[in-house]
């Protein structure tokens, strides 16, 4: 991955980080509204998983200087969902979420530079989670 392709979405994630519980207002419910057969997957309390949602995203952002560090967190993360009722199709449900929560919370500084390089940083965690779900399924 490339240096720049990196600080773009740490220093993205920076501006979001101050408005972390909104950002995870706005996700959720593009979410639901883009799938809204996800919904029953969250039985929680969605204020709570909001703030586990924005910390996960944080731990992988800080740790992207170092993929081999947070590699086998999002191992266990991509096997766990398994288990939470998580397919491969709803990944990409999440990859559209994701974007448009950066897109509204970011505003004009959700360029199309940011967003390949969200969409590189999502996609390339998301394939690490997908097959790590192979070893439950």
């Amino acid at each position: 991955m490339q240096e720049s392709t990196i600080k773009a979405v740490q220093d993205t994630f920076a501006m979001v980080e101050p408005i972390a519980d909104k950002a995870a207002e706005i996700f959720y419910s593009k979410l639901f509204a883009l799938d809204p057969s996800l919904k029953p997957l969250f039985k929680g309390d969605m204020t709570e998983q909001g703030k586990k949602l924005m910390r996960m995203i944080g731990i992988a952002v800080k740790g992207l200087t170092d993929l081999d560090s947070i590699v086998p967190a999002v191992q266990n993360l991509g096997r766990n969902h398994v288990g939470y009722g998580v397919k491969d199709e709803h990944y990409d449900t999440v990859a559209a979420a994701l974007l448009d929560t950066l897109s509204v919370g970011l505003g004009d500084a959700f360029t199309d530079e940011v967003k390949t390089a969200w969409t590189e940083v999502y996609m390339l965690l998301a394939s690490v989670m997908k097959e790590a779900a192979k070893d439950v399924a």
